[in-house]
């Protein structure tokens, strides 16, 4: 059976977005990353790993692909949005919210869009 083993984003910076994500996750390098290239690893080496490749492509608007980070409760959300914005990530000004929505859409310094979700609101 297959599983999903890494998940791949096209960064503009290599170094700075490794640096992004290793805080907001608290991820570690499974190697130094260099200016093309890295993995990020959970800190106990199991879940989905996070790869940085180096990319020259716009970011979309839409994606058509992006990362959902959980969070249980709606005050957990807050600040984990609190924290990850004071890593570097922006709020995103999403025309495609729903009413009531349980997500909050924001972009990494590359402009890569991802959510953070409330699941308890499921």
């Amino acid at each position: 059976m297959l599983t999903i083993g890494s998940v791949v984003l096209g960064v503009s910076d290599v170094r700075r977005a490794a640096a992004f994500w290793t805080r907001a996750l608290g991820y570690v390098p499974r190697d130094d990353a260099d200016d093309r290239w890295t993995v990020l690893l959970s800190p106990d080496g199991n879940g989905v790993q996070v790869a940085l490749g180096l990319s020259e492509s716009p970011v979309q608007e839409h994606p058509r692909v992006h990362l959902d980070l959980y969070t249980d409760s709606a005050a957990e959300q807050a600040a984990e949005v609190e924290r990850l914005v004071s890593l570097g990530a922006e709020r995103v000004d999403w025309d495609l919210y729903p009413d009531d929505p349980d997500f909050i859409v924001l972009a990494d310094p590359d402009g890569n869009r991802f959510c953070v979700i409330d699941t308890g609101r499921s």
